[in-house]
C-alpha cells in the first residue's frame, strides 16, 4: 500500500500519524452528563482493551441541524464543562465542534481538538480563530469539495501559526440526500502533509434524507471503515451510541455501542495485515 509521509500530530496523549490506527468515537451530541459518561467510559475500556489511542467527541452545539426543532446540545458553557469532567475521570482527550469564531477562545481552554465541521471548511475567520488558539484542529473536508482543494483550508491554519492539523473525509454528496466515498481522498489528503481520518459514520448519512431530520445507512459503516484502513487513513471517526434508535442526534448513521468492540478488531487486525 502506497502511503506518503505525514506529519505527526499530537492531541493531548494521541499521536496521530504514527504506527497506531487511532479512535475517535463518542455520541454525536452531548445530551446529557449521565449518558456522556456511560458511553465515554464503555469506550475508553474498549480502546485500552485493544491498546488502541482514544479521543472522546461529543458536541455541545449542533449549529448545522436540518429542523429549528431538532436537539442542538446543551450550549457552550455546560457543554465544555461536561467534556472537562469526561477528561479529568477518563484521562483521555476530547473534541468537540465550534461553528463560530467566539466559540473559538473558551473552547481552546478545554478541548484537545477543535473540529470545524464540513461544511464551514472554506470559513477563513473560523479556521484561523481554531488555528489561533494553539490547539490541535481538525477540519472535515466539505462534500461538496474536492480532497485536492483542502490545500487552502490546510494554508489558512498554517499561516495562523498553527501545524497541528487533521483532516477528515466524509464523502461527497451525490445527487439529493446521499453521500458517496471516493478512497482516493485519503492517499490525496494525505499528500498535503497531515494524518487523515475517515469518518464511517457520517460517510453513510443522507442528509435531511428524513425531512426534519437527516437519515442513514448504518448497515454500510463496517464496509466503508474497512475500505478507509485498507486506503491508508491514520484515524478512524466513529458516531456511537448505546440505543441508536432513541438518539437525540444522527441516531441512522451511528454504531450500536455494542458492535463497536467487534468492528474495531476487525479494523485493527487489518490495519496489522497492512
Amino acid at each position: 500500500m502506497e502511503n506518503s509521509a505525514v506529519r505527526q500530530v499530537r492531541a493531548g496523549s494521541v499521536v496521530a500519524g504514527g504506527k497506531d490506527l487511532f479512535l475517535i468515537a463518542g455520541p454525536c451530541v452531548i445530551e446529557d452528563e449521565k449518558s456522556v459518561f456511560r458511553h465515554a467510559g464503555k469506550i475508553v475500556r474498549i480502546a485500552e482493551k485493544l491498546r488502541m489511542p482514544y479521543i472522546f467527541k461529543a458536541s455541545f452545539d449542533k449549529a448545522n441541524r436540518s429542523s429549528a426543532k431538532s436537539f442542538r446540545g446543551p450550549g457552550l458553557e455546560q457543554g465544555l464543562e461536561i467534556l472537562s469532567k469526561v477528561k479529568r475521570e477518563f484521562g483521555v482527550p476530547v473534541l468537540s465542534d465550534v461553528h463560530c469564531v467566539s466559540q473559538a477562545e473558551a473552547a481552546g481552554t478545554v478541548l484537545d481538538v477543535i473540529q470545524i465541521p464540513a461544511f464551514l471548511c472554506r470559513q477563513t475567520d473560523l479556521l484561523v480563530a481554531a488555528a489561533q488558539t494553539g490547539k490541535t484542529v481538525n477540519v472535515k473536508k466539505g462534500q461538496f469539495m474536492a480532497p485536492w482543494d483542502m490545500k487552502n483550508a490546510v494554508e489558512k491554519i498554517e499561516k495562523a501559526g498553527n501545524r497541528n492539523i487533521l483532516l477528515t473525509e466524509r464523502g461527497v454528496s451525490f445527487g439529493y440526500n446521499t453521500l458517496v466515498s471516493d478512497f482516493r481522498a485519503i492517499p490525496v489528503l494525505r499528500g498535503l502533509g497531515y494524518p487523515v481520518i475517515f469518518d464511517a459514520t457520517h460517510s453513510v448519512q443522507r442528509p435531511g434524507g428524513l425531512g426534519q431530520v437527516s437519515g442513514g445507512d448504518r448497515e454500510f459503516i463496517p464496509l466503508l471503515a474497512r475500505c478507509g484502513v485498507a486506503a491508508g487513513c491514520d484515524g478512524i471517526f466513529l458516531e456511537v451510541h448505546e440505543n441508536p434508535s432513541r438518539a437525540k442526534s444522527d441516531g441512522p448513521n451511528s454504531v450500536p455501542l455494542r458492535e463497536l468492540e467487534g468492528l474495531l478488531r476487525n479494523l485493527l487486525r487489518l490495519r496489522r495485515a497492512l
